[in-house]
């Protein structure tokens, strides 16, 4: 069993309606272009794939889509969106679970690969998708640049949002690389608070490039977000995209 926190049928049942805003059409299409782009005529396999925010309407696309997802409670919430022969998706760990197939594009998106806790399993993370891609295939990940800049001396906590609805801040630890995503949810029908939170170990690009060249991939490009900007100093994400060689 991988570290990553198994996420609960309650969580699952309510994630599209508190991720609603990031799943309409207008705030996914860069994201459906970008990976669209990347998969040309071959299948894509989505790491983690969960209710299917990006697959499903990626598939809707044309793109050849399958899945990994460790909850099954999320998986369940896709199934009631395409069936098995739309998109199948396998129960399992990212970072081990093989699926038939060889694919033009791997991807994991949204910080997902912060859920495996470890080094050596965003290593094996790494190393599974370079099992399923065909040469030259890709592997992109979506992953926010550690905001330890944000820190003072002596602090531990960055909040990153606060409304009437959500307030949001990570908490973290220096020398363990590690951050605790920590949320207050306003229930609209009752007015109370929901707390809930995630661990999460967060790792640099730089310290990404090597894994990727642990796994025999290159890295091809990285931009700022999915419209392609340009990656900066002060960019708060990346996207990145490493190849197979052909």
């Amino acid at each position: 069993m991988t570290s990553s926190e198994l996420w609960s049928r309650a969580t699952a049942d309510r994630y599209d309606t508190e991720e609603a805003e990031n799943s309409s059409a207008a705030a996914l299409a860069p994201t459906l272009d970008f990976l669209a782009g990347l998969a040309g005529d071959g299948g894509a396999l989505e790491f983690a794939i969960g209710t299917g925010r990006v697959g499903v309407p990626l598939r809707e696309r044309g793109v050849p889509v399958a899945g990994i997802e460790l909850s099954e409670h999320m998986a369940a919430v896709l199934r009631s969106k395409a069936d098995e022969d739309t998109l199948p998706v396998t129960i399992g760990d990212m970072a081990k679970t093989v699926v038939p197939g060889e694919f033009a594009l791997v991807y994991l998106v949204y910080n997902t690969i912060s859920n495996l806790l470890t080094q050596d399993e965003q290593v094996e993370c790494f190393r599974n998708a370079a099992r399923h891609l065909r040469p030259g295939g890709r592997f992109v990940i979506e992953l926010e640049v550690p905001p330890l800049r944000r820190l003072p001396p002596g602090q531990i906590a960055v909040p990153f949002d606060v409304s009437d609805r959500h307030l949001g801040f990570d908490t973290f630890d220096l020398v363990g690389q590690m951050l605790v995503s920590n949320h207050f949810t306003r229930d609209e029908s009752t007015g109370q608070y929901r707390r809930g939170n995630s661990r999460h170990r967060y790792a640099w690009p730089a310290e990404l490039d090597l894994m990727a060249r642990i796994a025999g991939l290159e890295l091809e490009r990285r931009v700022a977000d999915w419209d392609g900007s340009p990656f900066v100093q002060d960019s708060e994400k990346h996207i990145s995209v490493w190849r197979k060689p052909a």
